[in-house]
């Protein structure tokens, strides 16, 4: 009998802490796809990780902003491999400035990709995340939990999720579907159009949210951590 394979769909896994994320559970032997907004971007990045292990790297152009465009992304994996075992909700936008000054528009990108988006990918996946008894994992951020000036659309934003995942968890458990919300604080990405270097060594790293993606799903059945707060050792 041919072994089972195990598959994963993360979001925003074009490059940062998605694309970290995505090489972890290659190194696994777990079939990965990634999305992004830009094709050539999922493109350029599957074919570096197809690079890891050929043929466990599929490129998907989604918006996790459109249901239908989730769904589609599910259904693709589903095509391609013929289950979902793990959704990772990566895609996330930061905006930051004091309230008199964000606009309307930037506030509702926010919401709309931080805490809708990832509304919108556990309304996609769930069917079939409940027929592979699978896991659902949300990158939230401490700014879920600690507060800051300027931060008004990013913190409601991870607020909000941080309370959506922790009664999702509550809603699908008994249904054999795990959901854990990880919480990282400062990480060396390209978040918020940051150029990482040399200068980001002390920073959380993406491969380190990827360490933590694998052994959360290396974990007992009967076991779950439900919420993982992520900071770096010595902060700067």
């Amino acid at each position: 009998m041919a072994e089972t394979i195990k598959t994963a769909l993360i979001t925003g896994g074009s490059r940062g802490i998605g694309y970290g994320i995505a090489e972890a559970l290659i190194r696994d032997g777990i079939y990965v796809a990634i999305t992004s907004r830009s094709q050539q971007n999922a493109d350029e990045a599957a074919l570096a990780l197809n690079k890891i292990r050929a043929g466990h790297a599929l490129a998907i152009e989604s918006d996790v902003r459109n249901l239908e465009s989730q769904e589609k992304a599910v259904q693709t994996v589903l095509d391609q491999w013929g289950r979902l075992d793990y959704l990772i909700a990566n895609a996330g936008v930061g905006h930051f400035a004091p309230i008199h000054e964000l606009s309307a528009e930037l506030w509702q990108e926010t919401i709309d990709i931080n805490l809708t988006g990832v509304f919108f990918s556990a309304k996609a996946s769930i069917a079939a995340l409940t027929e592979s008894k699978g896991y659902f994992i949300n990158i939230a951020s401490l700014a879920g939990t600690n507060f800051f000036a300027n931060g008004t659309a990013y913190n409601a934003s991870k607020f909000g999720l941080v309370g959506f995942s922790q009664a999702m968890m509550l809603d699908v458990r008994n249904a054999g579907v795990k959901v854990t919300t990880i919480m990282p604080g400062s990480v060396a990405t390209e978040f918020n159009n940051h150029e990482p270097s040399d200068k980001d060594a002390w920073k959380i790293q993406p491969e380190d949210i990827g360490q933590i993606v694998s052994d959360l799903i290396k974990m007992p059945a009967r076991t779950l951590p439900s919420k993982i707060e992520v900071r770096p050792t010595t902060p700067k």
